[in-house]
């Protein structure tokens, strides 16, 4: 036997259990943080704004920001490229242009983009920003950037919300068959899923969009200096 061949072989496994452990924590957070956004459906941006501070009990605490949600990422996130990196040649990893590996990708443009616009400029104590706390930071704050920022809007939420869903589907699908003896779920069939889980989120936002804009000026005009501090909203 090949000692090299085994240890990418046990590398290989280990990393697949990480990725798969990993997961259902992110799978449980995308639901709650998309439920804001689906909920003002039927409620507006008011019941989306309760829906996220009621989710951020559970994403956003020191403790839950830590270890439910940036500890499972980093470990989806690195074993998934580890595993493309020390699979052996018995055991290729999936192809670069299959679903899921399209959507990881996509997702890691996206997310970042949406992370460093929604959590952390936001924090900036330094004139214009001023640091919006969370108690500002609601659904006013969407409905800014897709006032003020349409088409960029549109792309990024589109494209982030798409990309996280496809790529959920895609793997929970491949939790089932493997942990659970499933029977794998047709492309047709995923695809429906992940449409009927996209729409009424984007449906949500489209919502949102055509409300007016209720915050005081002068916190628009910070939300405003938050989307710009990203190159994105000033091209």
């Amino acid at each position: 036997m090949n000692p090299g061949g085994h240890w990418r072989e046990t590398s290989t496994s280990i990393l697949a259990k990480l990725s798969h452990v990993s997961a259902p924590f992110l799978s449980t957070f995308l639901l709650v943080h998309l439920s804001a956004p689906l909920l003002a459906n039927v409620g507006g941006s008011n019941l989306s704004s309760n829906a996220m501070l009621l989710g951020r009990e559970y994403y956003q605490t020191p403790f839950g920001e830590k270890y439910l949600l940036l500890t499972p990422f980093v470990i989806h996130v690195a074993s998934g490229v580890a595993r493309r990196l020390f699979a052996p040649a018995s055991k290729q990893p999936r192809k670069f242009t299959s679903m899921l590996s399209l959507t990881a990708y996509a997702a890691l443009v996206f997310v970042p983009i949406h992370v460093f616009t929604h959590r952390l400029a936001p924090t900036d104590a330094s004139a214009p920003i001023l640091g919006v706390g969370p108690a500002e930071l609601d659904y006013e704050f969407v409905k800014t950037g897709l006032s003020r920022f349409p088409w960029r809007s549109w792309v990024l939420y589109t494209g982030l919300v798409a990309s996280v869903v496809v790529h959920a589907v895609e793997g929970i699908n491949i939790l089932r068959t493997t942990w659970l003896g499933a029977t794998r779920l047709s492309s047709r069939t995923r695809k429906l899923i992940a449409g009927a889980a996209a729409l009424p989120v984007m449906l949500g936002l489209w919502t949102l969009s055509k409300e007016p804009l209720m915050a005081l000026s002068s916190t628009v005009e910070r939300y405003n200096a938050c989307l710009r501090a990203l190159w994105v909203y000033r091209i």
